[in-house]
């Protein structure tokens, strides 16, 4: 039921009497008056009370616009033996539903610790930048780019005054470009090369974002004694989440809906 209309002789019994045909506790809903009620003169012409009782829409949190990309997940495909095609493609459509509900919590393309550039050396020629600075150029960007590279990694740095153009809305064309680029790097290797394309430190500065956020809902849901439901998010960012709540005492954590609006609730532990 979406709402409920119902009459008293004054607003409280027309709410109790809404209440009873929701199911719903007085705190769970709106009350809307919609006519006062009246004694009217000795008696004459008294009016009941009239309310239309609506239950509140879930609360949901809303993630920070300032400093928020969306890392995309970089997932290494494996060329496995197959046995019989038919057993292949039943195995996989298996494990696809089997790990669907628990996919953000395993796997990631980046780990949740800053990578440390000092492991990295710097190059000069690599497919990565190659590719990395003709895209920029035929978006017009004058962009400053250094590449790094580890063992089964190679870090793109971007900085510049066109900088806020290659992170794009909540970081959408930062990752936009990390994956084409981790396509042309992994192309025609033999052995996957993880690749990160950040800018002005843009991705280490989400992730503290994501972490503040955590700590500052886990102690709301302490205090209210109520969950919380998060906006929806990648498996990057629920990732953070978890794994910042992970060792807290008093609440749990876990995913819920379908891509792209699966999200994170976060709630006592029981």
């Amino acid at each position: 039921m979406d709402y409920s209309e119902r009459w008293g002789a004054d607003i409280e019994e027309a709410v109790k009497y809404a209440l009873q045909d929701l199911k719903l506790a007085r705190d769970e809903v709106e009350v809307e008056v919609l006519e006062e009620p009246s004694k009217g003169f000795f008696g004459l012409g008294a009016k009941l009370a009239k309310v239309r009782v609506t239950p509140k829409k879930p609360e949901v949190e809303e993630v920070p616009v300032v400093e928020e990309p969306v890392p995309v997940k970089v997932i290494k495909k494996e060329n496995k033996p197959q046995k019989k095609e038919h057993n292949n493609n039943r195995n996989k459509n298996h494990n696809k539903n089997k790990n669907r509900h628990h996919k953000d919590e395993t796997t990631s393309s980046l780990n949740l610790d800053t990578v440390n550039k000092d492991d990295l050396k710097e190059v000069d020629e690599h497919d990565a930048l190659t590719f990395m600075k003709e895209i920029t150029e035929k978006m017009g960007l004058n962009l400053d780019i250094k590449a790094r590279v580890g063992e089964d990694m190679v870090h793109l740095d971007i900085e510049g005054k066109d900088s806020g153009t290659v992170i794009g809305k909540r970081g959408a064309t930062l990752d936009a470009i990390q994956y084409l680029t981790s396509l042309v790097v992994n192309k025609e290797s033999e052995k996957y090369v993880k690749v990160v394309v950040d800018a002005e430190n843009y991705r280490s500065k989400r992730q503290k974002t994501l972490e503040a956020l955590a700590n500052r809902l886990a102690a709301k849901v302490q205090k209210t004694k109520k969950f919380v439901r998060l906006e929806p998010m990648n498996p990057y960012e629920r990732k953070i989440i978890h794994a910042t709540l992970q060792q807290n005492p008093n609440v749990t954590t876990r995913s819920e809906g379908e891509e792209p609006y699966r999200r994170v609730v976060i709630e006592l532990k029981k």
